[in-house]
């Protein structure tokens, strides 16, 4: 049964709609990720700012770099490789950079439509830009539970599953004594809320993620001279000229989308929960930030894993590795055994900050439509119990039940993200025009979106009562 789901909602529909859409936002909203890269690290040295008691745009950035930088980007790139061939990186690295406009859009949206929260912090993502952008809280209810369920439950079972596996390869330890473990780990972390989280991850992620790269850049340089003849495999194996893997472009476009979505999330709904949660001057400044995180995860990281396989030598069609042994085992090749500790390491680094973030975006989905106690505390309880099942679970029963809903999740955001697309360009243009008026910084009048359901606590000047009547967006969106 979920193979046949897959197959339809990645097969017949995903694809279409991932790459589509994604080219869309990009050619209609002028390129907006390439227009403002060079920005991009402005506003990221802007983004340390932050008011007393809130989350800065920088650590908003540190904790989606955290759950878009996990086993997707060593063990999901090894997974693609394998069954899609070197091709699939080249797939992934297109859904990455059409992905970083809809990351963009999802993520201004998810800072436009935030709500500020009794204590003083602030929510939002797609249930909440579902609810109050298209007056359709039904929508919001599925697309929380679909969240809780494919981040609470699908991913990090994913991520268990990973960890256990690579320290059975490395040390022999048994997946279950793993999983016990991050088990106690993680059920210590989760109970300390949102701040707690981001103070692991905007100190953990930087650290793990430059660890990383230097590794990958060493084994690089080791290799320099097989670099052009390595970049020419996967070009020519993404459109099947490559005779190794000659008729095998359908399985390299279906692994790219893919496992370029597992890895970086954009359109997939999960980013925009945390980006809602920074303080920020325009919520358009969150988005071009947040669009630098999957450029910063699949251009980069997954382009690092990669090229350490290819570059190793480890890797010929037909062969068949546990995804992260054959990054380990590539890494090995080229520095010795020591290297297959130093993956483990980086690999239990990536996967304890994702953890947090996927418990911390199940959460953000339960509090939409539950402010009760009693539910927050059976969610943990469940998480603690799929972080440990995970880890004693196949490769395949675990990804073929996150893809599935990840898939049903990645398909209710890209619908409200077309039907909100046209507040998203005002929201631009808004930004566009100051920069264009020589403001470097520019700041956000909710007056002049008075016609929005926005929260006069989360932007000040904005209407108390507007839009009057939800029933009448949904109409009006109807009949779009």
């Amino acid at each position: 049964m979920l193979d046949i789901l897959n197959d339809l909602i990645w097969s017949k529909l995903l694809i279409v709609m991932l790459i589509g859409l994604g080219l869309y936002f990009t050619l209609a909203s002028r390129f907006v990720q390439f227009r403002y890269f060079g920005s991009m690290f402005r506003i990221f040295a802007e983004a340390f700012q932050r008011q007393p008691g809130q989350l800065s745009s920088f650590q908003a950035l540190m904790l989606s770099v955290a759950g878009r930088v996990g086993a997707g980007n060593i063990a999901g790139v090894s997974v693609a490789i394998m069954l899609g061939g070197p091709g699939a990186i080249f797939w992934m690295w297109v859904v990455a950079l059409v992905g970083m406009a809809t990351s963009y859009f999802e993520c201004s949206l998810a800072q436009l439509y935030k709500r500020r929260e009794d204590d003083g912090t602030y929510r939002g993502g797609p249930a909440f830009y579902i609810q109050h952008g298209l007056g359709q809280r039904w929508l919001g209810i599925v697309v929380s539970i679909l969240l809780l369920v494919t981040f609470g439950f699908g991913f990090n079972a994913v991520q268990s599953f990973t960890v256990a596996s690579s320290m059975h390869d490395t040390f022999g330890l048994p997946t279950y004594v793993s999983g016990l473990i991050l088990t106690v780990v993680i059920g210590l972390i989760i109970f300390g809320g949102i701040k707690r989280i981001a103070k692991f991850a905007d100190v953990l992620v930087p650290v793990m993620a430059f660890s990383y790269i230097a590794m990958a850049l060493f084994v690089i340089g080791s290799n320099v001279d097989a670099i052009p003849a390595t970049l020419a495999l996967i070009f020519k194996s993404a459109f099947g000229l490559e005779p190794a893997f000659a008729g095998g472009i359908g399985a390299a476009i279906l692994m790219g989308v893919k496992r370029g979505l597992f890895s970086n999330e954009a359109g997939l709904g999960s980013a925009p929960n945390v980006a809602a949660v920074a303080e920020v001057k325009h919520p358009v400044a969150q988005g071009i930030v947040q669009s630098l995180s999957v450029f910063i995860d699949t251009i980069i990281l997954c382009s690092c894993t990669a090229l350490i396989i290819l570059l190793s030598g480890v890797y010929t069609p037909g062969t068949e590795m546990a995804g992260v042994v054959l990054t380990q085992t590539a890494v090995a090749s080229v520095v010795g055994e020591w290297g297959r500790v130093f993956v483990t390491v980086a690999l239990l680094l990536f996967v304890f900050t994702t953890l947090i973030y996927n418990y911390y975006l199940g959460e953000n989905a339960l509090g939409f439509f539950s402010k009760k106690r009693g539910p927050v505390v059976v969610y943990r309880v469940l998480v603690v119990a799929l972080v440990l099942w995970g880890s004693v679970q196949d490769l395949g029963t675990v990804f073929a039940f996150a893809d599935v809903t990840m898939g049903l999740l990645a398909i209710c955001n890209l619908i409200a993200l077309v039907l909100l697309f046209k507040v998203g360009l005002r929201l631009m243009r808004d930004y566009d025009n100051q920069i264009k008026a020589g403001i470097e910084s520019p700041v956000f009048d909710a007056k002049n979106f008075a016609d929005l359901d926005l929260d006069p606590a989360a932007w000040p000047n904005a209407a108390q009562n507007a839009p009057a009547n939800h029933a009448e967006i949904g109409n009006s969106v109807h009949q779009r």
